[in-house]
């Protein structure tokens, strides 16, 4: 379904409220940059208690709390972050960036460059790593040499993963969710058609649309269908949809869709959701560390690695090579769920059970 296009990027800009964000200064490639990012509950004097939460790809810093102004929606693991919850805040001093690329307060493709006008194209590619270069940066100026969690599904896996190989030192429990230790050929090629629709749509101008009236919100919804497809799984769409008829002869199913196309286009800038899918097709935790096995076992973070039985996306095997690899392992843990691979998202008691366990 086309709809008319939205203005250049739907998502939070500078000057908009900032809501519970705070922001650090990074140094590197990208001059003025800064990562923003959310708190809960309190550092402890020797900064023993501090967990990080890495988010997904379109996720934010925003893990825990109700929308509001500054915060289009919802905390995105409320159910888990909070007084008394499984990442107890009257414990523990929990920290959420946003990743740089993003759009939700972290400099991005969006943001404002030196000369006054948005980065669009000329922002610079950063993979993973790069990304959790620059949370290496905000966990130096909390005063935080070593977190006592990483915790961190889909793309957040990645990174927790990439803090435990890089870092080992630096992180003492470990929760991988739903990730891979290398993006496969499946992966990338369900994120090609994504890119592909991004970059047809006429406004998405080469990525130089950010100071123009619109933006290539087509493109992003088409991008968005194809990847939520993936996020659920098939018997979930059965049951929930199966061949209903709206009275406008569409499909249920094809509404749902919409929906959530457009639901993303309102908050999501496109250029920060083709530079973080490419990054994620880029991730291989192996690359110059001789490999996938020898970079696993690197790792010294006490770790408990879950994925979710029905995930069509990033499927079991892919968490077996993580629990197989990473010493001390016990097992990989198996979430029951329709929901597919927002399973790691949605399943609150399932992973409040795994969190209990790591903390």
């Amino acid at each position: 379904m086309s709809t008319a296009p939205l203005p250049a990027t739907g998502a939070w800009r500078e000057g908009d409220p900032s809501g519970r964000r705070q922001w650090v200064a990074l140094e590197g490639p990208v001059p003025g940059a800064r990562i923003a990012y959310e708190t809960w509950g309190t550092l402890a004097p020797d900064r023993s208690n501090a967990v990080l939460v890495e988010h997904a790809l379109t996720g934010d810093s925003h893990a825990a709390g109700p929308a509001s102004e500054g915060h289009p929606t919802a905390g995105w693991w409320d159910g888990l972050i909070g007084p008394g919850r499984a990442v107890d805040t009257d414990r523990y001093f929990v920290v959420c960036p946003n990743v740089l690329g993003g759009c939700q307060g972290t400099t991005g493709p969006s943001s404002p460059a030196p000369d006054g006008r948005a980065w669009g194209s000329r922002f610079p590619s950063v993979g993973i790593r790069a990304q959790v270069a620059a949370e290496v940066v905000l966990a130096d100026a909390l005063g935080i040499s070593r977190w006592a969690a990483v915790l961190g599904g889909s793309m957040g896996g990645m990174r927790a993963l990439e803090w435990a190989v890089a870092t080992p030192d630096r992180v003492a429990a470990l929760l991988l969710l739903a990730c891979p230790a290398a993006a496969s050929a499946e992966q990338i090629a369900w994120a090609s058609p994504q890119l592909h629709a991004i970059r047809s749509d006429p406004y998405w101008q080469g990525g130089d649309y950010h100071d123009t009236p619109a933006g290539p919100s087509d493109g992003l919804g088409i991008a968005r269908r194809i990847a939520h497809v993936t996020y659920r799984s098939e018997p979930e769409l059965a049951a929930r949809f199966g061949r209903d008829v709206q009275p406008d002869g569409r499909f249920s199913v094809e509404s749902y869709l919409d929906y959530h196309a457009a639901k993303l286009a309102y908050r999501f800038d496109a250029a920060s959701y083709v530079l973080l899918t490419e990054a994620m097709n880029g991730h291989d935790v192996g690359v110059g560390r001789g490999g996938v096995e020898a970079a696993l076992s690197r790792v010294s973070a006490r770790t408990v690695v879950a994925g979710v039985d029905s995930d069509r996306l990033y499927p079991l095997a892919q968490q077996q090579v993580l629990a197989d690899g990473i010493p001390g392992v016990d097992g990989l843990r198996v979430i029951t769920s329709t929901a597919g691979h927002d399973g790691f998202l949605t399943e609150t008691g399932q992973l409040s059970a795994l969190l209990k366990e790591l903390l």
